[in-house]
């Protein structure tokens, strides 16, 4: 995974290499360039540069010098010089000697590309009025490091900022690149590697690169490679389980299986005949009694709880808390009645939260931050899959932000779908942490597939499932039981 710094700890690695502070600056200032080169800088192109008197101005100054090699008519528009003998002083004269042209900031002027390179991540306050005219132009913006008028850390814009086609940032992603309005403020993001080392990260980024599917062996059955057990859905809400138990198929698990009450039963099997309906409760509806619920689900690896389960049995739910010895996967109806936390902490087996923005703020009373779903997290002993885009996967050591997902996701079933993934992969022996990480990824690039050719509904990205697993080369994930 990648890692993700907070600004102060970018700062605190930036010190650290303060002896290179010229060769650092260089490259990242020829990195910028090459991403205004990937706009459409080229020869005769007009580029205006806003720089700042600190380090992100002397970036936007190397930048300048590099450009003007290549034939662009670049102008740097500064706000403010830098203080004498710094490194972004000797960058600003050296694109002076390079015959750069530069003028104070003032009015905006046409051309083809806005580079911004006032603040960064060391932006705090308000924009200068002079710099707020520039925000609202046509022309195509590349920021340095962030858009200037968003935090660093939060990736909030409190007033005024840049809105970037594209963002050259450098060493790590920083915590705003994923937060807030960062995401819609960056653009794309190129990340560039000048030479930086080191950097506790705040959390971690998942990728392409971290996806690991669970493999069959020759000699595989339907029980060895993950089995899991739904219980969700009343009368009337039975949709909800069924999209949990096939996409539990569609994600590798060998037996998926739904736990009935005499009033779901014959609906389950009438619509979903592809899966195992257990008759496991005589009423209607889930009562106190657990007994039977827990013997039958003895066998499954994992058990889903919750998904079309309004209104929930809170004993029932309980019960299950402190009787199942597998992965529990608590979502939706399920959350709506967990009103202690921290009774998940004595489970042996894993806890996985799998709570929306308005479950998370029912759970912990605190709208959904990082560290608000770090805190539930260690309050629980769960791994808490705080959904969102993006979604934040959080255990009591690490913090991990899964951003593949768009607003497409935003479609009734979709997180049943998700449950059900995590479901298969935990059943199949990830680790539940891992496991929910891969399923949040997969979930959203499955998302995004099936938005580019039809509407994204719950059944369809099911079946989007398999197609999107296929296109990741497959690790070898041990199955629990051989």
């Amino acid at each position: 995974m990648e890692p993700v710094l907070t600004v102060a700890e970018m700062e605190r690695v930036d010190a650290m290499a303060a002896d290179r502070g010229d060769t650092l600056m260089d490259a990242a200032g020829f990195s910028v360039a090459m991403s205004a080169a990937a706009m459409g800088a080229a020869y005769g192109s007009i580029v205006h540069v806003l720089s700042g008197r600190g380090n992100n101005g002397g970036d936007g100054y190397v930048a300048a010098r590099y450009l003007a090699r290549r034939g662009v008519d670049v102008t740097v528009h500064h706000n403010g010089v830098p203080a004498r003998d710094t490194v972004a002083w000797r960058a600003m004269r050296a694109a002076q000697m390079a015959g750069v042209h530069m003028i104070p900031l003032g009015g905006v002027v046409e051309g083809d590309l806005i580079i911004d390179a006032l603040y960064g991540t060391g932006f705090r306050g308000d924009l200068p009025a002079v710099a707020v005219p520039w925000t609202t132009t046509d022309i195509p913006v590349l920021s340095v490091d962030i858009p200037s008028g968003v935090s660093g850390d939060t990736g909030m814009a409190a007033g005024p900022a840049f809105r970037a086609q594209r963002t050259a940032t450098f060493h790590t992603l920083k915590t705003g690149h994923l937060l807030g309005d960062g995401p819609d403020r960056c653009g794309v993001i190129d990340l560039y590697d000048i030479g930086l080392r080191g950097g506790e990260p705040a959390m971690w980024h998942f990728t392409d690169a971290d996806v690991a599917t669970c493999t069959r062996q020759r000699t595989a059955h339907k029980w060895s490679v993950g089995a899991v057990a739904t219980i969700g859905g009343t009368q009337g809400l039975t949709g909800a389980a069924v999209l949990a138990a096939r996409a539990a198929i569609a994600a590798g698990a060998g037996m998926s299986a739904i736990l009935t009450t005499s009033g779901t039963a014959a609906a389950y099997e009438a619509v979903a005949p592809d899966l195992v309906a257990i008759h496991a409760c005589d009423s209607d509806v889930w009562d106190d009694d657990a007994s039977l619920a827990l013997a039958l689900s003895e066998r499954f690896g994992t058990l889903i709880v919750g998904p079309g389960l309004e209104p929930a049995n809170a004993r029932f739910v309980e019960h299950l808390v402190e009787g199942f010895a597998g992965t529990l996967i608590l979502d939706a109806g399920a959350l709506n009645v967990l009103e202690n936390v921290e009774m998940l902490v004595n489970r042996t087996g894993d806890t996985v939260l799998t709570p929306h923005a308005g479950e998370f703020k029912r759970l912990t009373g605190s709208i959904r931050s990082p560290s608000a779903v770090r805190d539930l997290a260690e309050r629980s002993g769960a791994v808490i899959v705080a959904k969102g885009n993006p979604t934040i996967v959080a255990e009591e050591r690490r913090l991990v932000v899964v951003d593949s997902g768009g607003p497409e996701l935003a479609t009734i079933g979709t997180g049943d779908v998700l449950a059900g993934m995590i479901g298969a992969f935990a059943a199949c022996g990830m680790p539940a942490g891992e496991a929910a990480a891969t399923a949040a990824y997969l979930h959203g690039i499955a998302g995004r597939s099936l938005a580019d050719h039809e509407t994204v509904s719950a059944p369809a990205l099911v079946r989007e499932i398999g197609a999107t697993m296929s296109n990741f080369t497959s690790s070898a994930v041990d199955p629990r039981r051989a």
